[in-house]
């Protein structure tokens, strides 16, 4: 049987750490790998500079590589959703299968590149797009396949759990938690993708396609990032025992399916609370194995390049004779819609959960009351309450102001929501109640 060839478009840093990974580990992988391998061709328009490419061909059109007769295996490493969408169906119309860790592209294209891998008798996999190198979807599709999903919750970008890491650590703001992780690379210069929660959404949209066969939609998951995210709350968080995590949620019941991403307050004495700086965990709850808790790095070279390869090595062992001319393919579970039914996505409204609110109020007689007099007459049970030392100065917006901190017990968030609403409009109440869920993750 001939060599599979193996062609990279790109040349960045995930790319550069394909290369690397598999120089350094080739007599290791030709032991796992079902038929030989090898790169052969990488198209990109300019160099790694900490790359040995020169054992490759190499063109600056990475078309040229999707159209290569010789290569078996493209591996799309440019992100983003243009060019990649066109080069991954042409390398798919051209009987190639695919690896990608293009988390963007299957959240948004992944239907239709599926449908048309399926329809060419190729693979399209995506191990590397979510949680980099934890192998959270070959956990879901296959060591979990024998389990019905209860609930998937994940701190799944790393570059958010940075920043509430050094918020809490270290006492600092959001602004300069955030300076700091931009200086360090952990953030870009535009922050917006990772801190308002649109990556997490888009990782937790496949997931939840995997888990439940929803659809690869990411609007339809509730989205909320950390940006108002105060010290002064994740300090009050950890005074009652809570770490403020970004999280991205999909939980089954028989209402319908919660697909949601926002901040939540976590006990302290959970495994994923205690998952910090840039390391991305996922809990996943199966009926049968109960809770898991899978951890480690979520993005950078290597870490990402570890799923890649591993992508590529089930390849090999599964497309069997296809370079000989056979088109049949095994097309692995890892396809959405292989859930049993598709599920009522919940909006945000219908979800049943405990809060902590922070409440500015004035600093004076029965001001308390009247807070807790709204939340009880929304038949909604206090947990804790605490009252702060009173705000003066440019804290305080007139007179001296009180931090009035409590958690509920759990209510539907519909009616939080239209309790808060009346707090806010009370005269006692200074400013916008801060509202933040609490997840009690198993």
């Amino acid at each position: 049987m001939r060599k599979i060839n193996i062609g990279i478009c790109g040349l960045g840093t995930v790319a550069g750490g394909v290369v690397n990974v598999w120089q350094r580990n080739h007599k290791i992988l030709a032991g796992r790998l079902g038929q030989a391998a090898e790169i052969s061709h990488i198209g990109a328009r300019r160099d790694h500079p900490e790359c040995d490419t020169d054992a490759y061909r190499v063109s600056r059109d990475i078309f040229e590589v999707a159209r290569d007769p010789n290569v078996h295996i493209l591996l799309e490493l440019i992100g983003g959703i243009e060019p990649a969408r066109s080069l991954v169906l042409e390398a798919i119309d051209n009987g190639k299968h695919v690896v990608t860790a293009n988390k963007a592209l299957i959240a948004e294209h992944g239907e239709a590149l599926l449908a048309a891998a399926q329809a060419r008798g190729v693979e399209l996999r995506f191990e590397a797009a979510v949680a980099g190198g934890i192998p959270v979807i070959k956990a879901l599709t296959e060591g979990f396949s024998g389990n019905a999903i209860e609930s998937i919750v994940g701190i799944i970008n790393g570059t958010g759990n940075f920043i509430l890491t050094e918020m809490r650590e270290k006492n600092r703001s959001f602004a300069e938690a955030l300076a700091d992780a931009q200086r360090l690379g952990y953030a870009e210069a535009d922050p917006t993708f990772d801190v308002e929660g649109i990556d997490a959404a888009q990782k937790l949209t496949i997931l939840a396609a995997l888990a439940y066969g929803t659809s690869l939609d990411a609007s339809h998951c509730y989205t909320e990032g950390i940006s108002n995210v105060s010290a002064e709350d994740i300090q009050h968080a950890g005074e009652m025992g809570y770490s403020i995590k970004h999280l991205g949620i999909a939980r089954a019941s028989s209402r319908g399916l919660e697909m949601r991403v926002h901040p939540a307050l976590i006990p302290d004495d959970r495994l994923i609370a205690n998952v910090h700086g840039v390391l991305n965990a996922v809990a996943i709850h199966g009926d049968a194995v109960g809770p898991t808790l899978l951890c480690g790095a979520g993005a950078g070279a290597e870490p990402t390049a570890s799923a890649v390869i591993a992508d590529v090595i089930d390849l090999t062992h599964s497309i069997n004779c296809t370079i000989e001319g056979d088109k049949k393919s095994t097309q692995r579970g890892e396809r959405p819609g292989h859930a049993a039914a598709m599920r009522r996505i919940m909006s945000i409204e219908e979800i049943d959960c405990a809060y902590y609110l922070r409440v500015a109020a004035a600093d004076e007689p029965g001001a308390l009351s009247k807070i807790t007099q709204v939340l009880s007459e929304a038949n909604i049970s206090v947990e804790s309450l605490h009252q702060k030392d009173p705000l003066k100065g440019a804290h305080a917006h007139s007179g001296e102001t009180v931090p009035v901190v409590l958690t509920t017990e759990v209510t539907r968030e519909s009616n939080l929501r239209s309790a808060v609403e009346k707090i806010e409009s009370l005269a006692v109440v200074r400013d916008a109640v801060v509202v933040l869920r609490i997840e009690s993750v198993s």
